[in-house]
C-alpha cells in the first residue's frame, strides 16, 4: 500500500544492542598495534580523546533526529540544515567511506591470515577474499540476520574470554603484573600530538554509532529514544574500547616487541591464551570480517547503482543490472577491483582514508545543529545557546582537530576526492542553477534490485 508505514516497536535497549553490533566490538583489535606504536603505548588515552569527540557528535546527531525524525544521515542533515549543494558534497565525501570499507576488511583479514600462515603470501589471502566477496555478491546470496547476530555474539564472547584470561594472567604476574597503571593515560614524556594522531586513526572504531538513526521510523517516540540510544552506543562502545586497550597494554606493555604491529592482537592472543585461544580469536575475527566485507561490498555496489540509475554517474556502467542474478554486477566487480588497492596501501593510511570521510561527516552534523536551531530557529536564549551553539561547536572543534591529525596521504586523497565531487556538482547543477541530484546515501543498505 502506498500509505503504509513502518511499525513502531523499538525501544532504547534493542537500539543500543543494534548500534553496538554495527560498530563490531572486536574492531578494537584491528588497529591496536599500529596505534600503540604511534602513541608510544598510550592507546587508552587516544581512545578517550576520540570518545570525547564522538560523544559531542552523538549529542548533535540526537538533536538532528529531534528535528527530522526520519531515517537519515549526515548527508540528510546537511541537506536540510544548509542546502542541497552542501548536502551533495557531504554525501560525496561519505561515499569515500563506503568505497574503502570493503578494501580495509580485505586488508585486515589478509594481514591476520598472513601472520597466522606466514608461508602463504599476503596477496594470496587478499585476492581470495576479493574474489569470494565479489562472486557471492554477484550471485546475490544474502547473509541472514540471525547469522549476523550470531557472529556478533561470538565477537562479544571472544572479548569476554580475552578479558578473563588477561586478568587471570595479570594476577599471576603476567605482563605488567598489576591491574592499575597510569602511564597508558598520563605520560608527560609523550607529546600530545602523537596521542592525537592515534585518536584520528581510532575514529575508525566508532564508525556505525549513528546507525540507529536508520530505525527512526520504527522507533516508539523517536525524538526522545533515538538521541538517547545514539549517545549510549557511543558511550558504551567507547568505554569498552578504553577498557580492552588498557587491559591489552597491561598484559603486553612492551609494544616495541610486536613482530608486526598490524597483527599485534594475534601476538597478544597467543601470549594470554596459548595456541588454542589464538586459533579461536582468529576464527572469530575472520568470520566477523568476512560478514562485514560481504555487507559493505553489497552496500556500496547498490549505492553506485542508485547513483548510476539517477544519472549522477554514467548510467551504462553504473546503472547496469545482471539479467540473470538481478544484481549490479558491474559495480560489484568495480568495487572488487578497488578493494585490490589494499595490495599497495598500509593499515594506517587505509584507516585514515575512511576516517577522512567520517570526520567530515561528523563535523557537518555538528554544524547542522548550529545552522538549524541557533540560526534558522533562532533558539538563542541562555539554555539554547548552550545546547545549539556551544556544545555542537565543541564537537565540531574536536572532529576538525582530529581531522587535521590524519595521515598526509589520506588528507591529499580526501581533498582530491572532494575536488572531483565539486566539479561534478558544478556540472550536474549547471553552475548551481538547479538542484543537485539525490545521492541515495540513506538507501545504501538495499539488499536486492527490484526488477
Amino acid at each position: 500500500m502506498e500509505n503504509s508505514k513502518l511499525r513502531r516497536s523499538l525501544t532504547v535497549f534493542p537500539l543500543v544492542l543494534f548500534g553496538l553490533a554495527y560498530m563490531a566490538p572486536t574492531t578494537v583489535f584491528s588497529t591496536y598495534g599500529v596505534v600503540a606504536e604511534i602513541t608510544n603505548g598510550m592507546v587508552p588515552a587516544a581512545y578517550i580523546i576520540a570518545l570525547v569527540g564522538m560523544l559531542f557528535t552523538a549529542y548533535s546527531y540526537g538533536q538532528m533526529v529531534r528535528a527530522f525524525p526520519v531515517a537519515g544521515s549526515a548527508y540528510t542533515y546537511s541537506q536540510k540544515a544548509f542546502n542541497p549543494h552542501i548536502g551533495f558534497l557531504v554525501g560525496w565525501v561519505i561515499l569515500l567511506d563506503y568505497l574503502f570499507l570493503p578494501m580495509i576488511n580485505g586488508l585486515l583479514i589478509a594481514i591476520y591470515l598472513n601472520a597466522y600462515f606466514p608461508s602463504v603470501p599476503f596477496s594470496v589471502w587478499l585476492i581470495a577474499f576479493v574474489i569470494l566477496t565479489t562472486i557471492v555478491n554477484i550471485i546475490g546470496v544474502k547473509i541472514a540476520t540471525k547469522i549476523n547476530l550470531l557472529l556478533v555474539a561470538c565477537q562479544f564472547l571472544i572479548i569476554v574470554i580475552f578479558t578473563f584470561l588477561s586478568i587471570k594472567g595479570l594476577v599471576n604476574g603476567m605482563g605488567s603484573g598489576t591491574l592499575f597503571m597510569s602511564s597508558p593515560f598520563v605520560n608527560g614524556e609523550i607529546p600530545l600530538s602523537l596521542v592525537l594522531a592515534g585518536s584520528s586513526i581510532l575514529c575508525l572504531s566508532f564508525l556505525g554509532f549513528d546507525a540507529v538513526t536508520t530505525f527512526s521510523e520504527e522507533t516508539i517516540n523517536p525524538k526522545k529514544v533515538i538521541p538517547k540510544a545514539i549517545f549510549l552506543v557511543a558511550l558504551i562502545g567507547g568505554v569498552l574500547f578504553v577498557i580492552i586497550s588498557y587491559i591489552s597494554h597491561l598484559v603486553f606493555p612492551n609494544f616495541q616487541a610486536f613482530k608486526d604491529p598490524d597483527s599485534a592482537a594475534l601476538e597478544i592472543a597467543i601470549y594470554v591464551g596459548g595456541n588454542l585461544f589464538q586459533s579461536i580469536f582468529l576464527a572469530g575475527y575472520i568470520t566477523g570480517g568476512l560478514a562485514s566485507g560481504l555487507s559493505s561490498h553489497a552496500s556500496v555496489s547498490r549505492l553506485l547503482y542508485a547513483m548510476g540509475r539517477d544519472g549522477v554517474l554514467p548510467k551504462k556502467i553504473f546503472g547496469h543490472i545482471h539479467p540473470k542474478f538481478r544484481t549490479p554486477s558491474h559495480n560489484i566487480i568495480l568495487v572488487g577491483i578497488f578493494a585490490l588497492s589494499a595490495l599497495f596501501v598500509d593499515l594506517v593510511t587505509a584507516s585514515s582514508f575512511i576516517n577522512f570521510g567520517a570526520l567530515v561527516a561528523f563535523t557537518f552534523v555538528n554544524f547542522s545543529v548550529i545552522s538549524h536551531y541557533f540560526i534558522r530557529e533562532k533558539q538563542r536564549n541562555g539554555f539554547g545557546t548552550l545546547k545549539y551553539l556551544i556544545l555542537p561547536l565543541i564537537g565540531a572543534s574536536f572532529t576538525i582537530w582530529l581531522w587535521t591529525s590524519l595521515d598526509l596521504k589520506a588528507l591529499l586523497l580526501g581533498l582530491g576526492w572532494l575536488g572531483i565531487g565539486f566539479i561534478m556538482l558544478l556540472s550536474t547543477t549547471k553552475m548551481f542553477s538547479k538542484r543537485p541530484p539525490e545521492l541515495s546515501i540513506d538507501n545504501a543498505e538495499v539488499n536486492e534490485i527490484q526488477a
